[in-house]
């Protein structure tokens, strides 16, 4: 039992309806009740309270407000529904391993005689984290749409000034507004790529792929940036090995791992990209030679626009969404994509595909 299980016991009780409605209605409830007397003792809970609550006190049943919840202003607003008959709206957070907050509605309470107080907990935690990301996401689009813009509107307004007419600068000045336009146009097309996948808009279209050939049809569009660099490409992927993917997709996924082994590799370095398989995984990786991701990055290297030099991300190119990008599409796969890596000793990025089921 649990929900007004202690109202439940006595035979003049069980007569009444409205306590087993009630009852019944609460259990079906998302959000968390618990329903104390004046005592303070829990006189009842729903399972959601319980999931939230009870999990590491040992259970709600029978226990005072105070040992399942230490919040001092929520314990306010229960003793100003006993005794003075107010109800409050609060904010509370629950620390642990992960904490949790709500937003809480306290009020008195009477049941077929019965006196009490009902809290009612909304765990706003997963909207509240929704809209800090949301929140981050638009401070960094307006940040990164910014620096090329301020760029652009520089020099335009320098051409304006008269140095459309100087032929030793002008063509550099216009390439640097195509530039910057250009890192615009990238952006918003990542921007709209990863809302299309996020909102399952992108619909894959899985069949067998030559790997190898991909690989190597990647390496060629590659090819002048990493002679740029003077970077090594190897292929060790058999030419006869064939993996079961979107083509497309795989080959974003692969391009935007590859590029940024190049871009991001020491001077001279070199890239490797090897398979595995496993019983039910095909196992893609891309191997560089840079200086590696220090463990404080790793955890986050996924994230939208999380970059661990941003300086020299943006002197080199990129929008900082690739790597979301990437993790979405393996995931769309069935997959997942994982990072290895410490500073000065490179870094190895792995997508795993499950195997196609005959």
């Amino acid at each position: 039992m649990s929900f007004l299980d202690s109202w439940f016991t006595s035979k003049k009780r069980r007569e009444k309806p409205s306590a087993l409605l009630l009852g019944k209605i609460l259990e079906t409830m998302r959000e968390s009740v618990v329903v104390i007397g004046e005592d303070t003792r829990i006189l009842a809970f729903n399972k959601s309270a319980s999931e939230s609550f009870g999990r590491k006190n040992g259970g709600l049943k029978d226990k005072r407000l105070s040992e399942i919840l230490r919040d001092l202003t929520l314990h306010d607003a229960f003793r100003r529904a006993l005794e003075e008959g107010k109800s409050s709206d609060l904010e509370m957070e629950i620390p642990g391993i992960e904490k949790r907050r709500y937003d809480a509605h306290i009020a008195p309470v009477e049941l077929d005689g019965i006196k009490g107080a009902i809290g009612i907990f909304y765990d706003v935690t997963h909207v509240e984290h929704l809209e800090r990301v949301r929140q981050e996401f638009l401070s960094n689009v307006s940040h990164e749409l910014r620096t090329p813009l301020t760029s652009i509107l520089a020099f335009v307004e320098t051409l304006e000034d008269g140095a459309i007419r100087d032929e030793e600068n002008n063509q550099r000045f216009l390439a640097v507004i195509r530039k910057n336009a250009q890192r615009m146009h990238h952006l918003i097309d990542d921007i709209l790529e990863l809302s299309s996948i996020e909102s399952g808009q992108v619909r894959l279209q899985p069949k067998d792929v030559n790997l190898n050939a991909l690989i190597e049809e990647i390496f060629t569009n590659l090819s002048t940036k990493a002679v740029e660099r003077k970077i090594k490409l190897t292929n060790k992927v058999p030419e006869s090995t064939f993996v079961f993917a979107d083509a497309v997709r795989l080959e974003q996924m692969l391009t935007n791992l590859i590029e940024n082994a190049v871009k991001f590799n020491s001077e001279a370095g070199s890239v490797t990209i090897n398979f595995e398989q496993k019983d039910s995984t095909d196992i893609i990786s891309v191997n560089d030679t840079g200086e590696g991701i220090s463990a404080e990055h790793l955890q986050r290297i996924f994230e939208r626009f999380y970059r661990t030099d941003r300086a020299r991300s943006r002197e080199i190119g990129g929008t900082g969404l690739g790597l979301a990008i990437v993790k979405h599409l393996a995931i769309l796969h069935g997959g997942e994509v994982s990072v290895a890596s410490a500073s000065a000793k490179g870094t190895t990025f792995s997508v795993e595909l499950p195997k196609k089921i005959e």
